[in-house]
């Protein structure tokens, strides 16, 4: 049902840095677009996160170059949500959680906050195997170890951000940087042939009537478009101090969506260097059954050659897990700020949403080891999937909604497009959650 928000006035979504990093009233396009360049990145890094690592990696191994195609088309999803969600945030000054607790009653509220909740939890679970894993493979650190380790993550986050907005999307930028270094010389190794890479991108109704591909293909779309990252793009777009009018508005709307666009492009090269590292490497070679990491990282020196390939492999991994330990913890406290107007210390709040994650990490690395911990990075990406359609569908439905948005309301087209990609995901992902189940 549309109608127009309840409240007027409200909290700014992350008081302690909206609206702190200076815009240039003056000077070139390309001076504002610098001004406007970060936010971008720290979503991007929710679409390569150790939980992509294993759908990849399983794609390309089994099927070679086949499912790049399901990569690109959830890439092309991601940038239109994320358009979205930049939209929601400037246009009306709320974050989608905020958004969520304006429009619904409190008992809705509650249990989107919860969904929510579980989601985060499911994602910073990925991350923190991710890291014990790649810390394991670098050091030969227990994965216990590994696990308990990561609780020094919060602290980082929390001293990154008393200096400034600025820079935690710096170090979130350098990381995102270490692993497209990784995985470019990965691929110069790996030697993948160029006309079957680029057939790849083209979709086959192999991946529709094929049981497996699908299932796969699924599993890459819901480890793609991050529900989290809905949240916290709509949030720390308004760190910039643009002009709080409709002129200021659309700016800082171009400039942004420029900014969301070309970080996920780079998200998609990395996505997609994972699966044809996986398929040049794997597939075709009697190892098509490897769809875990540790197993890719034991076998890629083997099998290119070089010990250097494992080595820039496990950092990459470490960095793309730290990358997303950052932006996840964020989206933790824009999550219960937003839906619940609580506010606690930020330690506290990144300190409990880590413990959720270590805790269950903890006792399946101690009972079960590497295979436990596997097989709980493929089920944080099955609740992923569960909640992702409790986030679209609310994004959706109040950037339509002219009473809400005003002039920034979707145009018809954006309205059918976005549409289609909620109708897609919620299909898709309940069909995963069918097949894990059953």
């Amino acid at each position: 049902m549309k109608k127009p928000w309840r409240r007027e006035k409200h909290i700014n979504s992350l008081p302690e840095v909206f609206s702190s990093v200076p815009i240039p009233e003056s000077g070139s396009s390309w001076r504002k677009f610098l001004a406007f360049f970060g936010p971008g990145l720290m979503i991007a890094v929710g679409y390569m996160d150790p939980g992509n690592w294993a759908t990849d990696i399983a794609g390309g191994a089994r099927f070679g170059y086949a499912l790049l195609a399901v990569i690109l088309i959830s890439n092309l999803f991601a940038i239109v949500l994320q358009h979205l969600a930049l939209k929601l945030g400037i246009a009306t000054e709320r974050d989608l959680a905020q958004a969520c607790r304006d429009h619904f009653s409190p008992k809705v509220n509650f249990l989107l906050w919860l969904f929510c909740e579980i989601a985060i939890a499911a994602m910073d679970l990925a991350e923190v195997i991710g890291t014990a894993i790649a810390i394991n493979l670098l050091f030969g650190i227990p994965l216990t170890w590994g696990v308990a380790i990561t609780i020094i993550d919060v602290f980082i986050i929390l001293l990154l951000q008393a200096r400034g907005f600025r820079w935690l999307e710096s170090v979130v930028g350098g990381l995102m940087f270490i692993v497209l270094v990784c995985f470019a010389y990965e691929l110069v190794i790996s030697r993948p042939a160029l006309f079957p890479v680029l057939e790849g991108l083209l979709p086959k109704k192999e991946i529709v009537t094929n049981p497996s591909m699908l299932y796969i293909a699924i599993g890459i779309l819901g480890a793609t478009v991050m529900p989290h990252n809905l949240y916290l793009h709509s949030s720390i777009v308004q760190t910039r101090n643009y002009k709080r009018t409709e002129e200021g508005k659309r700016e800082a709307i171009r400039f942004a969506t420029i900014d969301s666009t070309v970080a996920l492009f780079i998200a998609f090269f990395i996505n997609a260097a994972i699966l044809i590292l996986a398929a040049s490497t794997f597939h075709g070679t009697g190892y098509e059954h490897i769809a875990d990491i540790h197993d890719a990282h034991k076998m890629l020196e083997p099998l290119l050659g070089t010990g250097l390939a494992s080595i820039a492999f496990a950092v990459a991994l470490l960095a793309s897990g730290q990358n997303s330990t950052l932006t996840g913890t964020l989206a933790g406290q824009i999550v219960m700020e937003g839906f619940l107007d609580i506010r606690i210390k930020p330690w506290l709040r990144r300190l409990i949403t880590r413990l959720v994650a270590v805790v269950p990490a903890f006792v399946v690395t101690i009972l079960y080891g590497e295979q436990g911990t596997s097989d709980l990075l493929v089920l944080s990406q099955v609740v992923l999937s569960m909640q992702l359609s409790f986030a679209v569908v609310p994004l959706v439905m109040f950037t339509g909604d002219r009473l809400k948005m005003g002039r920034f309301v979707n145009p018809l087209w954006l309205k059918i497009l976005a549409g289609i990609i909620t109708f897609i995901i919620v299909v898709l992902n309940a069909y995963l959650l069918y097949a894990e189940l059953f």
